[in-house]
Formats: C-alpha cells, structure tokens, sequence
C-alpha cells in the first residue's frame, strides 16, 4: 500500500531560489470519485514523464496514494481530451535537505502568484530541516490543495485568504 506523508508551506521570500537544482514544468488535472470527494484520480505530465495517481482521503499530514508511470502519450491525450482548460500548470523546484529534498511549486494561469513548499516525509512526526525561508505551515488548509485550485483559483482568493 502507498502512503504519502506531506507537509505544506507558504514561503517567508524567494531565497529558495538560490538553492533549486532543478526544474521542471508540471501540467495536471484532477477527478473526484463519484460518492466520495475525499478520494481523487491524478493525470500528470512532467516534462517527458507521465503519472496516474489516486489518493485517498487526508488524515492529518497522510494519505494512501497510489502512482503509476503511464505513457506520455497517454497522459497528454488525457489532459486535453477529457481535462480541457481544468488543469493546473506549474514549475516545481527541487532543493535537497539533508536526506529529503523540499520540492517547490510556483504555479501558473489562473493559480500565477502562489508558490508553495512541500516535503514528503516517512512519518508524521519526522523531524526535517527548516530552511529560513520557509514560512506558515498550510497542510490541514484544504484551499491550498491542487484538486481544490482547480475549483477555486488563486486569482480569485479574496485578499485576506491569501494570508
């Protein structure tokens, strides 16, 4: 069984910048179960690879996750066939730390202006190294899922929400 133990940040500035030693740009759309929102179906594109996922419902900073390599193809027919313009565009920077690595998302289109960190951990309460740019811990804030940003971009946050 997959487990994904992720926690989620705001950033405090852009002196992450320094420390990505990559990039790559991520085009995904997201489907919910029919019965059951809390459980989600991913179609990803990043660069020349391609993903479905499925992830189950939040409990915490966990959840069961499920992922498979698919063919690029495949996932692009996906994206534009079935998603259309419901799809969340992205760069993600990989910075390592210690021995995890924080990977950053800047996101694009309707989402362009919020950038943030996240980092996969073994358990929940693994102690990880806390990079001086990072700020407010986000993870139990449902808005800044991506299945969510879908339905409620960030350009339409009212100011107060984007805190």
């Amino acid at each position: 069984m997959g487990m994904e133990i992720e926690r989620k940040f705001l950033l405090r500035n852009d002196n992450w910048r320094k420390s990505a030693v990559s990039c790559s740009l991520l085009r995904q759309a997201y489907a919910h179960f029919q019965g059951n929102p809390n459980l989600t179906f991913r179609v990803r594109l990043a660069d020349d690879r391609a993903f479905l996922t499925l992830k189950g419902p939040v409990s915490g900073c966990s959840r069961k996750e499920f992922e498979y390599a698919i063919p690029v193809g495949d996932a692009k027919n996906l994206l534009d066939d079935f998603c259309g313009k419901d799809q969340i565009e992205k760069y993600r920077y990989r910075i390592p730390a210690g021995n995890r690595v924080w990977e950053i998302d800047e996101f694009l289109g309707r989402n362009a202006g919020l950038i943030l960190a996240e980092i996969e951990l073994g358990s929940p309460d693994e102690p990880f190294e806390r990079p001086e740019w990072l700020g407010r811990e986000v993870t139990s804030e449902f808005r800044f899922y991506n299945s969510h940003l879908l339905e409620y971009p960030y350009r339409d946050w009212k100011d107060e929400e984007k805190l």
